[in-house]
């Protein structure tokens, strides 16, 4: 929500809607307190959600989870023949493939977002094998697989002064992505 907001701020047009809290996260139901609703539906939700917002010029959905890159892809494809428009955006941080979930780069996020949501105490390292390494048995097993805490990286070295670099970094790259795909749009 952060990156909507300080898109939104720089764009009177553009308006935030409530974010999708129950997503695909299926590759976490190894920890307690994970909420799925898989692929399938999250597929379902963004479609009936965009078609909802008729009223709207168009919509660019903001994901920040990898787990639901394949939904978002097959609803931009099914909105798309439908004639909305319709984009998605994901972060491109270029990360090492080694600070894949709760490492380095998204607990410096956090401490910049939201500083009183971390408790670096408590923060402890977890698998560091590179991802192409490990994702196979991930994507079939899961995370707690290969990394009983969770952690895919290391979150020790963290800072809210590299967590603003980011913001700043993908804030560019959302902005660049929304002027983009929005060219073309008919307003």
């Amino acid at each position: 929500m952060a990156l909507c907001a300080r898109l939104a701020t720089a764009n009177n047009n553009i308006l935030i809607a409530p974010a999708i809290a129950i997503a695909a996260s299926g590759e976490h139901d190894g920890f307690a307190g994970t909420l799925s609703i898989g692929t399938s539906a999250l597929t379902t939700v963004i479609v009936e959600v965009v078609r909802s917002a008729s009223w709207a010029t168009g919509v660019v959905l903001v994901n920040s989870h990898g787990g639901n890159v394949s939904a978002l892809r097959a609803a931009i494809s099914i909105l798309q023949m439908e004639h909305h428009q319709v984009t998605a955006w994901w972060p491109q941080l270029g990360v090492d493939t080694n600070d894949a979930h709760a490492g380095h780069t998204e607990t410096s996020l956090l401490l910049a977002i939201a500083p009183e949501a971390v408790r670096m105490e408590l923060v402890e390292v977890g698998d560091e094998r590179p991802l192409i390494t490990i994702i196979d048995e991930l994507q079939s097993h899961g995370v707690a697989s290969v990394s009983p805490n969770g952690v895919l990286g290391d979150p020790r070295t963290a800072s809210a002064a590299h967590g603003h670099e980011l913001l700043t970094l993908l804030t560019t790259q959302l902005t660049d992505h929304v002027k983009r795909e929005t060219a073309t749009w008919v307003f």
